[in-house]
């Protein structure tokens, strides 16, 4: 299950690997940052994705029938997270309205912490400075390791929800699309889940739940489409105060 994926060897790791994503001054301590982010998110999990409670994601058998156990079934979590920091900063670079975008396969099984593939995409309006800012957040919100993890820039040129629905498309959804409609409850008021981590983040407001129209990540070889599965709106607060200090090796 994602909850058990938080411990300090594998934000190590994950911080390794986004080394080469962060504009930082060698020599100098990294700048203080703090970010309150809302994601649209969507993946082929049927609702609600099962991630959140087990190791492995829901199974998917041939011909598109998705469930949650059976034989002869693939498993994996194929999504779309699009993000913009409502208010934040990295250092004295303002990063309001800021937003990327990650596609992602979980892979079939993450009990060991390692995750299939991810592509982060910058929005192309971002500054180098506030593409630091997001570089200094994504490995602490994202606490483990990938077999493949590559950067790109795109237009996230639309990103936009009402109490009913949400949007948010990547190169006008050439590149990637989320389309989000509210989940009727007992009432009109949105369906919220309460008291679940979402990833590495220690804080959130709850999960509002609302099943994708389609959710597509388009290009390269690990493009995929689905439609009717998992998703869900969330804001989250993460800042570098959360974030324990490395033990600092002493010498001789």
């Amino acid at each position: 299950m994602r909850k058990i994926l938080f411990s300090a060897a594998a934000v190590a790791c994950a911080a390794t690997a986004f080394v080469a994503f962060a504009a930082q001054t060698s020599g100098a301590a990294a700048p203080s940052w703090a970010m309150n982010t809302t994601v649209i998110e969507a993946c082929s999990c049927p609702m609600f994705c099962q991630c959140y409670f087990n190791t492995a994601p829901a199974g998917h058998a041939a011909g598109g029938h998705e469930g949650h156990g059976g034989g002869g079934t693939k498993h994996f979590c194929k999504a779309n997270n699009a993000y913009r920091i409502n208010k934040g900063h990295y250092g004295a670079t303002n990063l309001d309205g800021a937003k990327f975008w990650i596609a992602t396969d979980l892979g079939d099984d993450f009990s060991d912490g390692e995750m299939e593939w991810a592509v982060l995409y910058f929005d192309k309006k971002l500054t180098p400075e506030q593409r630091a800012g997001g570089s200094a957040m994504v490995p602490h919100l994202f606490p483990v390791k990938w077999k493949s993890l590559t950067t790109a820039e795109g237009n996230i040129d639309k990103w936009e929800y009402t109490n009913d629905s949400a949007v948010a498309l990547l190169d006008g959804g050439k590149t990637g699309e989320v389309r989000l409609k509210r989940f009727q409850g007992m009432s009109n008021e949105p369906v919220v889940l309460k008291n679940v981590r979402y990833w590495g983040a220690p804080r959130n407001d709850g999960f509002v739940l609302m099943p994708n129209e389609v959710e597509a990540y388009r290009v390269g070889p690990n493009a995929f489409e689905y439609k009717g599965t998992n998703g869900f709106m969330l804001t989250l607060d993460i800042a570098s105060k959360d974030i324990a200090p490395a033990a600092v090796k002493k010498t001789d």
